[in-house]
């Protein structure tokens, strides 16, 4: 099976966390660069990790061609009007090299930790979209209003304009049809992920990670992607969460399978696994690229030095 998407040049992300100082926060994001990965991405939690906004800003200071991101903005933190104000202006500061990470929120731990209602999936969604909507007006030419549901602006000019015009690439990112569907519509970059209705990582979120799980979720992107005759405008992305630079393939998928729940041969299918020499690993994601269209792929900070040479096989090609 061939992928319904044009197959685009490899890139690579990493998502970052924190450090516990600036000097090791600064010295990560530069090795980050040097090793050719294209962008650091953040989280956006209230667990133990720098608020995404400052520390991004801190990454896009001490680099030159890194970009930067979250994976992704929960849009229930932050106004949307507070949130384009402040990407526009961390686009200016980095002559244009930031991504708008959005997503309808999910992690209730964050929300009930804070305080902050947790409303029905479909109530987020609509105000999410409404969000998206705001982001892209105040980051337009001149001024801007809108009348929603959750949201109203008023005669609003965003000042500063981002370097990127109309605005910096969207990524949006889900697991369910309904996300899926408005990222193929609307987004730059679809994020692939795993079904997280449940408000946690756990069982159900790892069972639609599965390969079956994935090619259903990349076939609503296509199809709603066809309809709306965007399939050569998408970069498909996938966060990948089981990855191991090994020679011993073999005992890395028995470790992780029982981790995870899963049989080690449903790990090795998954398109959320890279796990292999790198040599394997670069074979795989070929073969993916080919039948999903994963062209943008991010790894977690454990494994930047160790996937590597993966990045430096395939980024570009």
């Amino acid at each position: 099976m061939t992928s319904a998407f044009p197959q685009r040049p490899f890139r690579f992300g990493v998502q970052l966390t924190g450090a516990p100082t600036r000097t090791e926060w600064v010295d990560t994001a530069r090795r980050v660069e040097d090793l050719g990965y294209a962008v650091a991405n953040m989280p956006d939690h209230f667990t133990d990790q720098l608020a995404p906004l400052p520390a991004l800003q801190a990454v896009l200071d001490a680099t030159t061609t890194l970009r930067a991101g979250a994976l992704v903005f929960d849009n229930d933190y932050k106004h949307p009007v507070v949130l384009a104000k402040e990407l526009a202006t961390m686009d200016v500061l980095s002559d244009g090299r930031v991504d708008i990470g959005l997503g309808a929120g999910w992690m209730a731990s964050d929300y009930e930790q804070a305080g902050i209602a947790y409303d029905a999936a479909g109530v987020r969604i609509d105000r999410f979209l409404e969000s998206l909507a705001v982001i892209r007006g105040v980051m337009g030419s001149g001024p801007f209003s809108f009348a929603g549901e959750h949201y109203t602006i008023t005669n609003y000019d965003g000042l500063p304009k981002p370097v990127q015009a109309p605005c910096p690439p969207i990524m949006i990112g889900g697991g369910g049809k309904r996300v899926l569907s408005i990222a193929a519509r609307e987004a730059d970059i679809v994020g692939v992920n795993a079904s997280l209705h449940a408000g946690v990582i756990g069982a159900e979120a790892i069972a639609t990670m599965t390969e079956e799980a994935v090619a259903d979720k990349v076939a609503i992107v296509a199809d709603a992607a066809r309809a709306a005759g965007r399939l050569d405008a998408i970069e498909l992305h996938i966060r990948t969460f089981f990855v191991s630079v090994t020679e011993d393939r073999d005992q890395a998928l028995v470790d992780m399978g029982a981790l995870a729940g899963l049989d080690p041969d449903a790990i090795a299918a998954s398109p959320f696994a890279l796990v292999g020499s790198a040599a394997q690993i670069a074979d795989d994601l070929i073969e993916r690229r080919e039948r999903f269209g994963f062209s943008y792929v991010t790894i977690g900070a454990g494994e930047l030095d160790s996937f590597a040479p993966v990045v430096a096989a395939l980024a570009g090609t």
